[in-house]
This record gives C-alpha cells, sequence and structure tokens, in this order.
C-alpha cells in the first residue's frame, strides 16, 4: 500500500470518518435503486452492472481513492492502481420475488442490517455494490444495486449522483457486447475533488465561537427532561428498518406540506419527535434533532450537484413535549419553526457551522469520539432527506429506476436514532430508521415507527389498512 500514488491529505470532515471507521465507530452509507432493463437488453445483467461501474470510475476519481493511514493523525488518500470489480462487485438472487409497490423490501432490510456493519479493508476499494437479482417470469427485468460507501469519500448525495450516473451508464448500453465488458478496471489519472476548506473560507464570528467555546472548556448546560437514549456505548450494531409510503400517499403528502408553508424534511422532523413523544414516558419533555445538510449550494466549481465527494454541514432543532401534544390537531406551527431553522442555516452560507470547528481539533480519536464513552449523547435523533433522484422524463425502451432507499450505519457518537430519506422513479417516499442495537430497544423503535407511519397517513387523509 506505500506504493499506491499519493493524492492528497484527508479534508477535515473526511477525517472525522476516517476516525470512526477506525474506531469502529460508523461504517459506512448506502443508496440503494430498484433498475428495470427493457427486453432489448438481453446480455446478463452482470455484464451491464460492470459496464456501467467501468463508466463510473472514469467519471468520478473518488472511486479508486482509498484512506490510508487511518488510525493516525495525518491520514491521506492513496489511488489504487486498478478496481477487480469481482472483489467489490457482488451478485445474490432474491429469495422472494421484488415486492409490490407498496411493500417494504424485508430482503433489502436484512441486506443493510447486513453491510451496514461490514468495515472496508484494504487493499480493496471503499465502496462495494451488492447486486440483487430476481428470476420473475416478465418481460423486462428487475435488479436493485445496493451502493455501499465509506462516509470519508462520499456523502448521502453522493449516492444519489452514483445511481443518476450509474443509470445514464446503463441507457447507453443499447449496443452493449459482451467482448466490451472488463473485469479489472485501470484506475484514471483524474485528480480527486478538493475537501470544503480548500474552496470556502469556512468563517466563524467572535459571538459564535466564543459560544461553542464556552460550551466546550467551561460550561455546557444539559436539559434534565433531555432524551437521547442510552449513554455511549461500543460496541457498534447497526439495525435498520425501512418504511415505503405510495407514490398518491407521498404526493398527498408532499401537497400538505406545500399547503401549510413548510417542507418535507422541517414536517418530518415534526412528526418523529411527536412520535417519540407518544412512546417515551412523560419525564421526557425535549428532544434533540442534529440534522446534516449539503453545503454544495455554497461552493464553487469545479464541486457541483453532480460530484462524489463529502461537503455537509448541520443544525440544531429542539421539540418539546407541551407543543406537540395535542392529538387533535398536527401542530404545523412547529414544522414551520422547522423550515425557518433550516432556512437560516443556508442563508449563512457556510458561516458558524460545527463543521467550521475542526479546524481546532487535533486529536480526532480522542477529542471527537473515545473521550465520550460513557457519556450522554448530546442529541436524539436527525433526519436526513437526500429528496427525489432528477432523472428527466422516463425515455421508451430504456434502462430505468423505481424505489431508492437511503440507510447509514448507526453512530457510536452521534444521535440516537437516524432517519434517512429519499424517493426515487417510482415516487414512493422511502424512510429508513436506523439504531445501535443496546442504545434504543427494538420494540420501542417499532412502536415509534408505526406512529409515524399512522400520523403520515392520518395527515393526508387516508385509513392505514395492515
Amino acid at each position: 500500500m506505500d506504493q499506491f500514488p499519493k493524492l492528497r491529505p484527508v479534508g477535515r470532515l473526511e477525517r472525522c470518518s476516517t476516525a470512526r471507521h477506525h474506531l469502529g465507530f460508523y461504517y459506512n452509507v448506502a443508496v440503494a435503486a430498484c433498475y428495470t432493463l427493457p427486453k432489448t437488453f438481453t446480455l446478463p445483467i452482470k455484464d451491464y452492472v460492470y459496464k456501467a461501474c467501468e463508466t463510473l470510475i472514469g467519471q468520478h476519481p473518488i472511486l479508486t481513492a482509498v484512506p490510508i493511514d487511518e488510525g493516525t493523525k495525518e491520514p491521506y488518500f492513496a489511488r489504487l492502481p486498478n478496481v477487480d470489480l469481482s472483489q467489490s462487485v457482488f451478485f445474490e438472487k432474491r429469495k422472494h420475488n421484488v415486492p409490490d409497490v407498496d411493500d417494504r423490501d424485508e430482503e433489502l432490510d436484512t441486506l443493510l442490517n447486513t453491510q451496514h456493519n461490514i468495515a472496508f479493508k484494504l487493499p480493496l476499494p471503499s465502496w462495494r455494490l451488492i447486486v440483487l437479482t430476481d428470476d420473475a417470469d416478465r418481460t423486462e427485468r428487475e435488479f436493485t444495486v445496493v451502493f455501499v460507501f465509506h462516509h470519508a469519500i462520499s456523502d448521502g448525495t453522493s449516492g444519489k449522483v452514483f445511481h443518476k450516473s450509474f443509470l445514464q451508464a446503463l441507457q447507453s448500453m443499447s449496443s452493449l457486447t459482451t467482448d466490451a465488458v472488463k473485469e479489472v478496471i485501470q484506475s484514471p489519472d483524474s485528480p480527486l475533488l478538493p475537501p470544503g476548506e480548500a474552496v470556502h473560507p469556512q468563517p466563524l464570528s467572535m459571538s459564535y465561537l466564543a459560544i461553542q467555546l464556552f460550551k466546550d472548556k467551561i460550561y455546557k448546560p444539559r436539559d434534565p427532561g433531555l432524551w437521547t437514549g442510552s449513554e455511549i456505548r461500543t460496541p457498534l450494531e447497526t439495525k435498520v428498518n425501512h418504511i415505503v409510503f405510495p407514490k398518491h400517499i407521498s404526493s398527498a403528502f408532499k401537497e400538505r406540506c406545500r399547503e401549510n408553508k413548510t417542507t418535507i424534511t422541517a414536517a418530518l422532523q415534526t412528526i418523529f419527535a411527536r412520535s417519540l413523544f407518544t412512546h417515551l414516558p412523560e419525564t421526557f419533555t425535549k428532544v434533540q434533532c442534529n440534522s446534516p445538510m449539503s453545503a454544495r449550494r455554497f461552493l464553487p466549481d469545479p464541486i457541483t450537484d453532480d460530484s462524489m465527494g463529502v461537503w455537509v454541514q448541520e443544525y440544531t432543532e429542539q421539540y418539546a413535549r407541551k407543543d406537540l401534544s395535542d392529538r387533535s390537531s398536527f401542530p404545523w406551527s412547529e414544522a414551520v419553526r422547522s423550515r425557518a431553522t433550516i432556512e437560516k442555516e443556508i442563508s449563512k452560507e457556510g458561516g458558524d457551522s460545527s463543521v467550521n470547528l475542526l479546524k481546532y481539533v487535533d486529536d480526532y480519536h480522542n477529542k471527537l469520539y473515545l473521550s465520550k464513552i460513557g457519556q450522554q449523547r448530546s442529541s436524539t435523533f436527525e433526519v436526513s432527506n437526500l429528496g427525489a433522484i432528477d432523472l428527466g422524463p422516463p425515455v421508451e425502451g430504456m434502462p430505468r429506476i423505481g424505489r431508492v432507499i437511503f440507510s447509514q450505519s448507526a453512530s457510536v457518537t452521534g444521535n440516537a436514532i437516524e432517519v434517512s430519506v429519499a424517493s426515487g422513479g417510482d415516487g414512493c417516499l422511502v424512510l429508513a430508521f436506523v439504531w445501535q442495537e443496546g442504545v434504543v430497544e427494538e420494540l420501542f423503535m417499532l412502536s415509534v415507527i408505526g406512529s409515524v407511519r399512522k400520523e403520515i397517513y392520518d395527515l393526508c387523509g387516508t385509513d392505514l389498512i395492515d
């Protein structure tokens, strides 16, 4: 590995993920998409997948980069000489057919529960694909591509970019021949895109910095009514469970948010907080949401919405039981307040963000992670919303994307619960709920998930039929 070409140092935000990965505190992110191949695409699915991977490796240099020396204070990215797809792309046959459009994919949940607990090992790439194939007898073939990746090489939006690029690659293969398919792909010479601090000043105002230093060095008050799951503990074992809202419910929910002058993300935060209070003891009066957002809108070229890398920041919102307890009507005012919080964060254009404080951290492993074992976590949950994949109008006779599911590893020192949100070409809103075994009880989580599902159906004026 010392012979691999050195690319650049791991950036500050990227280093959070190399440190967590090394410690076993957070392993990976996954974005899965269901593809349909038209009848004119007659080669084995493997051929199309391999050729698409070759195309993407040529387009996105981060796919051949691996972090080296994750356990040190100076990790760096190096380039693999090539990618052997037989070692990074795996094919599994489904035991059952692809579920109906409105149903949860239980086989995919099982796969994600496994994959989110597996680290990456050198000298293999920092990503892998698991392709679930379906032998159902139908004119068009369906398969699910699960892109699992190290958070130091890509953020959630990059997972969306991957599938958009993957679809475009498939759509260019109507005349593909088997002899054009390679198993070992040579790495490109393209440089890596820069980390956020290399292209953005990441300013900190004196008032913001003073408050953060006071909390870190002197006193950080904690509301005794705040619920954040158990204390921070190891080992990490991620649990995943996702739910699907059919297209008509998803569309109605989006319209209800628009009518009430809020967004899907802000409404989902409010719904999840309300569902937590439904199942938490009355002694808990506060929950805190600490969620990521893409920072790409603040960054100059060459970073665009179609780039793969890690460019995010976060914002915080608190919810009080007293503001959410009226069961006779939904508290849209809280969802509007949450939207305002998000918009305020956006208006700062990358300034006064917690990510900007990383410049003052010398030892990520100890300061940010190991020193927190046994302490109470600071936040309850996050809602990370990828939104919809922009696929453009469907093209007759071309491959297409249906369901999209976004999920991630639980975080030992992070939020007790993660809610990852996405929607695909089928128009279905999908929520993946993630928690750490032992931090949150499974029966509690299943009850909360049930409440979230019912709340959304109720808001859309539709009875929930199990």
